[in-house]
């Protein structure tokens, strides 16, 4: 069997795009590769050699070298972990130990090290991200391990992949990092008192923490305890010589705050001017310590307003009730809407500083902050009632349904608008009753307002009288009390129907406008008495017999049953 020269071509013609395609991957790898590290001429020349072993292949064992000879007090050792190349060659030997020493106590006392976001692989590449990630699948010749704050400027500890001359790629901490260390060591590093204490204070103790740690942390608790205690007791003094009752209102509102700002204060004064604590205690002290600041503080903020805000419209009530105070109460309430607003902004700034102090987008933090989002959604689901309320809140402060001081109907109830908080609106009642009523309740449910767009309240009395009483009678006396009563407003809207009629009586309604709720009240209970005396006066005013005059007060009426079917059946038959 011949095989044709032409067929032999089908073949390769086919393996051309296939070599091709392998060549392109293959430059692109080498590509990478060549990019995926930096060059320099000497890193670790002048150094002594080293006491342990040495790996600095990937960045997992370049730092469990750097850690593990740490922990031996070998930082000779330690120091092939550092990029020295912007240090002088003839003084590596001395220097390289000593800025591997304070590396390590600026780490041990700065950062928490998670061994997972550390790579097994020289090439640093992303094994398990997303698609999204946009390091996916690259190599990595430099990798971020923590930023710190030096007050002035940030500064970050960073490893980077560096090829000195003909050899593999190491991984070290970078030479940017080690020209900063003296600067975070002067920040981070151990105190003059650390310094100062016995050796055996200073030895691990258990996890990542000094035995030194583990005796301070108690005894700086009660010293901030303490100190709280006695800011708590020292403003209760003040308030019980305070002379102004309002004085001794903001100092009772704000002695917890203040005991808790002092008790926050004293534990980082005292941790910042003696102790350096470890990266683990740093944390979780940190984060701790800016959200009770700050929650101290805005405490502190809000009850001042609260205790100002409670204390004029506790004394200016009256006069909120009042018709013509629209304005006054379009200003109490805009000063809750905006104690509310400033509530949230609070939070919001609060939480901000909080996320800020942790680094939440770096390392450990951002893992934190992806397991409080589970947690989030847990308590908000939890919370949810509590939730509604404040955002009904904020509906009233835009809408202004209801002002501070307003006449409201709620569930037949009359009431006035005493406060609106994040969770509850405060009625007072006509006989001083408060009723507290969840927010979400007070928007959900139908309410009369009384004073929204025009206090001017028409009230009625209804009385049920005999369909004898003579309408015409009535209303001159009701016209008299209407002329005479300095109460009513719109004298000429006043009147008199006849509104309905049974077998009982009629229906009589009598109708008088007032210039406000409160006058109004007061205007309905005195009509009502005096058109009940006008009935019986001028059902007694009569002297006709009881079936020829007319009767005023509905009477009831008897139907012999018995009798009248018996008279029935004797004119039947």
């Amino acid at each position: 069997m011949r095989i044709r020269p032409a067929l032999l071509l089908i073949p390769l013609l086919l393996l051309c795009p296939l070599m091709l395609l392998w060549t392109a991957t293959s430059a692109k790898a080498q590509d990478s590769d060549a990019g995926s590290f930096y060059k320099s001429s000497s890193i670790h020349e002048g150094l002594e050699p080293a006491h342990g072993y040495v790996s600095l292949e990937t960045p997992q064992t370049m730092m469990e070298t750097f850690i593990f000879a740490a922990r031996g007090k070998d930082w000779n050792t330690a120091a092939y972990a550092l990029d020295l190349s912007k240090i002088e060659t003839d003084i590596r030997a001395k220097m390289g130990p000593v800025l591997a020493k304070r590396l390590y106590e600026v780490i041990e006392r700065s950062m928490w090290l998670d061994w997972n976001d550390l790579p097994d692989r020289p090439d640093a590449l992303i094994v398990n991200a997303s698609n999204k990630n946009p390091m996916a699948g690259e190599p990595r010749r430099d990798i971020r391990l923590a930023l710190l704050d030096l007050g002035d400027r940030p500064v970050s500890i960073r490893i980077t992949r560096v090829k000195q001359g003909e050899d593999d790629p190491v991984w070290v901490f970078s030479s940017q990092t080690v020209a900063n260390i003296m600067a975070m060591h002067e920040v981070y590093g151990p105190t003059s008192f650390e310094k100062a204490l016995p050796v055996f204070l200073q030895q691990r103790a258990f996890w990542t923490l000094a035995v030194w740690e583990v005796i301070a942390l108690p005894l700086i608790l009660i010293a901030a305890v303490v100190a709280a205690a006695f800011a708590y007791r020292g403003l209760s003094e003040a308030q019980r010589r305070q002379p102004k009752r309002i004085g001794a209102r903001i100092i009772d509102m704000i002695k917890m705050p203040v005991a808790l700002m002092v008790c926050v204060g004293t534990f980082a004064l005292v941790k910042t001017m003696l102790f350096t604590f470890s990266g683990v205690v740093n944390m979780f002290l940190g984060p701790l310590q800016s959200a009770l600041f700050v929650i101290a503080l805005a405490l502190i903020a809000v009850r001042i307003v609260d205790a100002i805000l409670d204390r004029v419209v506790r004394q200016n009530m009256d006069e909120l009730t009042e018709s013509g105070s629209a304005t006054e109460r379009d200003l109490y309430t805009n000063i809750s809407a905006a104690r509310r607003v400033a509530i949230v902004l609070a939070f919001i700034v609060g939480t901000a500083l909080v996320l800020l102090q942790i680094n939440a987008f770096q390392t450990l933090g951002f893992s934190l902050l992806a397991s409080a989002g589970v947690l989030g959604l847990v308590f908000a689901f939890a919370a949810r009632a509590i939730l509604a309320n404040i955002m009904a809140s904020l509906q009233i402060a835009l809408a202004k349904t209801a002002r501070i001081g307003d006449a409201v109907l709620f569930e037949d109830q009359w009431c006035y608008v005493e406060k609106i908080n994040f969770t509850y609106v405060q009625l007072r009642s006509w006989d001083n009753r408060r009723l507290i009523v969840p927010v979400s309740d007070f928007v959900s449910k139908p309410f009369e307002n009384w004073s929204k767009q025009d206090e001017q309240l028409t009230k009625m009395v209804s009385l049920k009288l005999d369909h004898r009483a003579d309408v015409d009678k009535l209303r001159e006396a009701f016209r008299q009390f209407v002329d005479e009563a300095e109460d009513i407003v719109d004298k000429d809207e006043s009147k008199v129907q006849v509104v309905g009629q049974d077998a009982t009586g009629m229906e009589v309604r009598f109708l008088a406008a007032a210039e406000d709720p409160s006058t109004g009240w007061s205007m309905h209970c005195r009509l009502r008495e005096e058109m009940l005396k006008a009935a019986v006066r001028l059902e007694g005013e009569y002297s006709q017999t009881p079936a020829e005059r007319p009767s005023y007060l509905p009477r009831e009426r008897e139907v012999i049953v018995g009798e009248f079917g018996a008279r029935k059946k004797e004119e039947a038959g």
